[in-house]
């Protein structure tokens, strides 16, 4: 580094090194009135310091419950009693077509008024999966056309009756030259969401620590041709772990996935959207086709 060269200290002298703080704005919502909260993953999971401003403006300083990667899922609690909070409702009725309001901080605007904004759409769909970096599962979405923008994540979709229906979370840019909303913006449904919390509340995280030990690629014709398959379907594994619970589980490379936990597997983001979202401790069935014959698999998923 350019500190311990002595051609740059006789212009800048030994300065101690200077820590720079990087302050991430989000939204949130308060799910009961003992104090919790309600965020995405990616606005307060990997902070060192978390406060929450309320729409009186006090800023109270917030504790990480836990917080879930893989759903972007985050539980904050603040040591208020007598909250108001919000309703939540049943994303299982959500209908396409039914007006929705986004609420939350776009672009830092509560800071500065000490109110969320809000916008007004519709949903327009359902039992949405969205792909994404990583290991985050965005399945069980809602979409909607209700402006999202920077700053909204981690709050809530409600609908007509005020019901949080989600928890809005990701936009569609439309391009690296647009960083705003274009109508295409997707929250979690609520339903997915109280299932989260509620194992995060209980345990502090959700266990996923396991490695299935294989690796798969998608099947296009020449593939399907070369392993004799009446049309291109599933997945094909490419290699096992020697000793990793696929190998335990009798899973060979050249084994055609087509099917796990009772879901049709049609390319990698499908599996992989199934086997990141379990935990440790569950078993994931897979049926395959090996030589040209249907066989089901059993492997538990287990750590270490």
């Amino acid at each position: 580094m350019f500190d311990n060269d002595p051609f740059f200290k006789q212009f800048f002298g030994n300065r101690p090194a200077q820590k720079q703080v990087v302050k991430g704005l989000g939204s949130g919502f308060i799910i009961s009135s003992d104090g919790y909260i309600l965020t995405n993953d990616h606005v307060a999971g990997n902070a060192t310091k978390i406060s929450v401003t309320m729409t009186n403006g006090e800023t109270i300083e917030a504790k990480l419950i836990g917080s879930d990667k893989n759903s972007d899922v985050a539980l904050l609690k603040i040591n208020k009693s007598n909250l108001e909070y919000v309703k939540l409702g049943n994303s299982d009725d959500v209908i396409i077509g039914e007006w929705v309001i986004a609420l939350g901080n776009p672009f830092g605007l509560f800071e500065i008024n000490d109110k969320p904004t809000v916008t007004v759409g519709v949903v327009s769909a359902t039992n949405m999966k969205v792909n994404a970096d990583g290991n985050r599962v965005y399945k069980d979405m809602i979409q909607t056309d209700a402006s999202i923008n920077a700053g909204n994540s981690g709050g809530p979709l409600v609908n007509a009756e005020g019901d949080v229906i989600g928890m809005n979370t990701i936009i569609f840019t439309g391009g690296n030259y647009s960083t705003g909303s274009i109508g295409v913006g997707f929250s979690i449904s609520i339903n997915r969401v109280k299932k989260i919390f509620e194992e995060i509340k209980s345990n502090g995280k959700i266990e996923r620590n396991f490695n299935v030990g294989f690796r798969i690629q998608g099947i296009d014709e020449r593939i399907a041709k070369y392993l004799k398959l009446d049309k291109a379907q599933g997945v094909v594994v490419t290699d096992v772990q020697k000793g990793s619970l696929s190998d335990n589980a009798g899973l060979k490379p050249e084994d055609v996935i087509i099917m796990a936990n009772g879901e049709n597997i049609r390319n990698e983001q499908d599996l992989l959207f199934i086997v990141n979202d379990m935990r440790t401790g569950e078993t994931l069935k897979l049926k395959i086709i090996r030589n040209g014959s249907e066989k089901e698999l059993e492997m538990k998923l287990t750590s270490g």
